[in-house]
């Protein structure tokens, strides 16, 4: 009943506030963000449609500049681009040094059957990643999943990552080998809590670590159990600890049975990421990214943060006279995420009514008076694009006749003419047909003054 509730208030705020889920084309989990060259980077696990277990074979990414309209980049690496990799592309992070990109990942090792964590490596957030040692870069007796990378400001570069036990490595220079040995974090009662009647786990802490630094203070965020997992952390002075518990950061909500925390520094804010189950079908193994703001409390305690429709107010405007993604939204309903070799990321409309929202869309003060878009579909019956302001059934700037173009590796530039419009708005495009399911394919739109 509670998951139900959510999803109706999800329905009935979206024209307006609403955020959370950050992405509504598909199921995300396990939150990364990395910021670089004043953008934010959120790399994510990928929950598969209609999936029963953890059914999760990629990994995804998603960039925004101001908070509240996030661009699909799509799928950055598989399982599979790991040779000793037999599946499970669990919580991953990513982190940049040096120009590089490390991406760190869990997989099941194919010839142990046992989790194991894997390293890539990019020249761009956007990849290509590849695996550069060809094995794990680390593996135990068991439960090597979730890794959490962080670099000092000494240089020094850590990684932390396990379930039930906890465990952390110093990393060499290189991001890609092991500095000394792996150690076992102590699990006390004072550093992660009392966990009654679970010999094996004597603590709270359950899995899902992110390593954060504020003020010369060390934080772990950490999911605890039992089942169903809130989100607690723990202080040190130190990147190694000892670790002191500090009490429950969010608590036991959202519809499903796990969390996971990602927290980073952006453009003078501190954003706290996780994941719940909100989206319509949504549940344990189809999960949704959602960020909250963080401000601390004076004494560098974490306040306890609930789950919310997400950020309010975005921190830059959308310069409309330039090429635009349709992939890039603040909220849609009725699309879903498509990708091919002919043009990347598209979006693909199920039925009529679906629509993408823009969020604050600068026209400046000359304002716009032609719209390109590049769309298509595949049928024959009439389907139409309406674009307008501000609401799904807001000013009606024109409509696009969407041609039938054959499939989506077939496109078409469509202009058209629009009122002069002027100023900061929200934008809308909106499927109409009578098709019953994927309308028409979007790549991009672009006005012209």
């Amino acid at each position: 009943m509670k998951l139900i509730l959510a999803n109706v208030l999800l329905a009935v705020a979206s024209n307006a506030v609403c955020q959370n889920p950050i992405v509504q084309t598909m199921y995300t989990a396990d939150p990364a963000p990395m910021v670089y060259n004043d953008r934010l980077y959120l790399y994510t696990s990928h929950d598969e449609d209609n999936a029963t277990w953890f059914t999760m074979d990629n990994w995804k990414l998603y960039s925004t500049a101001d908070m509240v309209n996030w661009t699909d980049h799509g799928v950055v690496m598989s399982y599979a681009d790991f040779d000793w990799a037999s599946g499970d592309a669990w919580a991953p992070q990513c982190i940049e040094r040096d120009g590089k990109f490390y991406f760190y990942v869990p997989m099941t090792a194919r010839e142990n059957g046992r989790p194991a964590i894997g390293v890539a490596v990019g020249d761009s957030p956007y990849g290509p990643f590849y695996d550069p040692i060809g094995k794990p870069l680390v593996q135990t007796d068991w439960g090597d999943i979730d890794p959490t990378v962080f670099i000092d400001d000494d240089g020094q570069a850590y990684l932390y990552w396990g379930n039930p036990k906890l465990y952390y490595a110093k990393l060499n220079e290189d991001m890609i080998s092991i500095q000394g040995d792996v150690v076992a974090v102590p699990m006390t009662e004072a550093s992660f809590g009392k966990r009654e009647g679970d010999a094996g786990r004597p603590t709270l802490y359950e899995e899902g670590p992110w390593l954060y630094k504020r003020n010369n203070l060390y934080y772990l965020f950490w999911p605890g159990g039992p089942l169903p997992e809130f989100i607690g952390y723990s202080t040190a002075t130190s990147p190694t600890g000892p670790w002191k518990n500090g009490g429950v950061v969010m608590s036991r909500e959202g519809g499903v049975f796990t969390n996971h925390p990602g927290v980073i520094d952006f453009k003078g804010k501190t954003y706290f990421f996780y994941h719940n189950g909100a989206l319509p079908g949504g549940g344990g193994f189809n999960r949704s990214v959602c960020v909250e703001e963080l401000v601390f409390n004076k004494d560098g305690s974490v306040p306890e943060l609930k789950m919310t429709e997400g950020i309010k107010k975005g921190i830059a405007t959308v310069n409309p006279y330039v090429k635009n993604e349709a992939e890039t939204m603040a909220w849609s309903e009725g699309f879903k995420s498509s990708q091919n070799k002919e043009v990347g990321v598209f979006l693909t409309a199920q039925h009529s009514g679906a629509f993408v929202k823009v969020r604050d869309v600068d026209f400046r003060q000359k304002g716009a008076k032609k719209l390109t878009t590049r769309i298509g579909t595949t049928h024959n019956d009439p389907v139409a694009m309406e674009v307008r302001l501000d609401a799904a059934d807001g000013q009606l700037l024109g409509t696009v006749k969407v041609p039938r173009t054959g499939g989506d590796n077939r496109w078409r530039l469509m202009e058209m003419d629009v009122p002069q419009v002027t100023g900061t708005h929200d934008l809308y495009f909106v499927v109409k047909g009578k098709p019953a399911t994927n309308l028409m394919y979007f790549d991009y739109w672009k006005f012209n003054e």
